[in-house]
């Protein structure tokens, strides 16, 4: 489908004549390379500390390749994203729960270094809290059990700490942690000899074979593995085998496979640093009393897509998802659409310089909190974008002068007529296509679209007296100010709704950030509303929109 030229019925608004202004220098807060360095900081501490024991081999070598800051930004959210337990809930479970644990390691833990770097604080912040511990923090005497060969001996400070079961590593898991130097620093333990102070002390610490003259030291399996099974009066566990123990303690230390990769097991969101950015935004209008249409936006840069030549045009394919929770987790909505962007030979250059964009309408209640979760893929070369977002629908009261979102857009165009079925980007008889960027070129279009609730209407004309109030400012400063007290800029009037279409000429509007601010009065019932939004200007690369045709449908749309 090709987006044509837009229709507006707004006249004579903003003239051109009164859009001729300077270009007002801003200073900036920091220098560049302050920032830099502050944000390299930041993404050392989160690899060298945060998730240095839950990041895996294939993960840390993707990050480090990664070069730029955004790229880093979308790894680590990815990073989070892919261990969520709960897509569906508002808070990242697990990430909550590692922070936790690496304050508590740091609480418990610390000794002559900061207790997330203590073998205790890595077990815990991998494992969290064990079932049991036995905890002797003075050492001192200690019967072994006969696992251990029997008998009696004094021992260094140690912990054992008792996992009912740790997932990837087994059933039943003891861990022993010893500190050697009475110094606070426990060490996770190979062999349960490392705790035996009298180890190295000739005719002390004999275990019951040695005090029957049936083994020596030198005999036990510690010194001597190959005697595992020969030394006399030790009863020893299948744990107990020198494998086993060497296996565990590798695997309590490496970090835990992850658990959770898809969303509704729908879109795999794989692990690589070339990931799909893509923006998002969601508009709030009232349909009822109770509920509010929320149109939800989605826009791609045509050059982050990979392309496939198909018929002589150049074509991506992109899979869109979402799925919309309640703060109850309960599913409020959920969609899927396949879309397409084709260019011939000739339009290619230009078209990647555009974006795709894409809506689904969606009705929920007012004042209701929401979760959308929102994962596009790239058919042709399998990266991924994941966007989460808060919906907060607001409530439309009866009794109150109130505003829709305030849209930006590029294409507006009134219909001949309401469409039969669902249709992308329209409302009622009008197509609006935000601008997601708020980004315009010079000289094209920039239309505003606004809904407004609640307006008084004259019991004779039944028609509603508002005096509609549009400031472009920049910097702050008011620049143009012009007062619709006729109605030119309104396109639809009934009991249920106001719509506004006003266009912004463009032509004389240097490259720059400005505002738009639009202030309704409801002569009437005498109350008021205003809507702000910020845009920019770009500087003009010389395309025209015959050569920026863009092509894209959902899936099943004719294009």
């Amino acid at each position: 489908m090709e987006y044509n030229e837009h229709i507006m019925r707004s006249p004579k608004i903003l003239t051109a004549a009164a859009l001729c202004w300077g270009l007002l220098a801003e200073p900036l807060a920091f220098s560049q390379e302050q920032r830099q360095e502050e944000s390299e900081d930041y993404f050392k501490k989160w690899l060298r500390e945060d998730v240095v024991y839950i990041i895996s081999d294939e993960e840390r070598k993707v990050f480090q390749q990664l070069s730029t800051e955004e790229e880093k930004e979308q790894f680590v959210e990815q990073f989070w994203f892919r261990r969520d337990p709960n897509p569906r809930t508002a808070e990242n479970e697990f990430k909550q729960e590692h922070y936790r644990r690496i304050a508590y390691a740091n609480e418990r833990f610390a000794s002559g270094l900061p207790g997330w770097m203590t073998d205790r604080g890595r077990i815990y912040i991998i494992h969290g809290e064990p079932a049991e511990i036995e905890s002797r923090p003075t050492g001192g005497t200690y019967e072994r059990p006969f696992h251990e060969g029997g008998g009696s001996t004094t021992t260094y400070p140690f912990e054992v700490w008792r996992y009912r079961y740790i997932e990837g590593v087994g059933d039943d898991i003891i861990l022993e942690f010893v500190d050697p130097t009475s110094s606070g620093e426990y060490r996770l333990a190979l062999n349960p000899e490392e705790k035996d102070a009298l180890l190295h002390v000739p005719g002390a610490g004999l275990t019951a074979a040695e005090q029957l003259g049936l083994a020596s030291k030198a005999d036990r399996p510690y010194f001597s593995p190959g005697n595992r099974d020969a030394y006399p009066l030790q009863t020893l566990r299948a744990r107990d085998n020198p494998f086993d123990r060497y296996r565990t303690f590798a695997m309590v230390q490496a970090a835990p496979e992850i658990k959770y990769k898809d969303l509704q097991e729908l879109v795999k969101i794989n692990v690589t640093y070339e990931n799909l950015p893509f923006r998002a935004e969601d508009h709030y209008y009232r349909l009822n009393e109770a509920q509010v249409l929320v149109p939800i936006t989605l826009q791609v840069e045509n050059k982050n897509l990979a392309y496939r030549l198909e018929n002589g045009r150049q074509v991506a394919r992109v899979a869109v998802y979402g799925l919309i929770t309640s703060i109850t987790n309960r599913i409020a909505g959920e969609f899927e659409d396949d879309l397409q962007l084709a260019y011939p030979a000739q339009d290619f250059d230009v078209g990647i310089q555009n974006s795709a964009i894409y809506q689904k309408v969606v009705a929920l209640e007012g004042r209701t909190r929401y979760k959308v979760d929102l994962v596009v893929k790239d058919l042709h070369s399998g990266n991924v974008g994941v966007v989460r977002r808060a919906l907060v629908p607001p409530k439309f009261p009866d009794e109150k002068l109130m505003l829709s979102t305030l849209v930006l857009s590029d294409a507006i165009q009134v219909l001949d007529q309401i469409p039969d079925g669902e249709a992308m980007f329209v409302l009622g008889d009008v197509k609006i296509r935000p601008n997601l960027n708020r980004t315009f070129r010079p000289g094209r279009p920039l239309g505003l679209y606004l809904q407004i609730y609640n307006a008084g209407y004259d019991q004779s004309t039944f028609e509603p007296s508002l005096r509609i109030t549009y400031q472009l400012m920049k910097d702050g400063k008011k620049l143009v100010e012009t007062v619709d007290e006729e109605g030119a800029s309104i396109q639809l009037a009934s009991m249920r709704r106001v719509v506004l279409i006003q266009s912004i000429p463009s032509q004389q509007l240097k490259p720059g950030k400005y505002s738009i601010r639009l202030q309704v009065e409801d002569l009437i019932g005498q109350q008021s509303a205003s809507a702000q939004q910020d845009f920019e200007i770009e500087a003009d690369r010389g395309v025209s929109r015959q050569d920026a045709k863009t092509q894209r449908a959902p899936r099943g749309e004719k294009q």
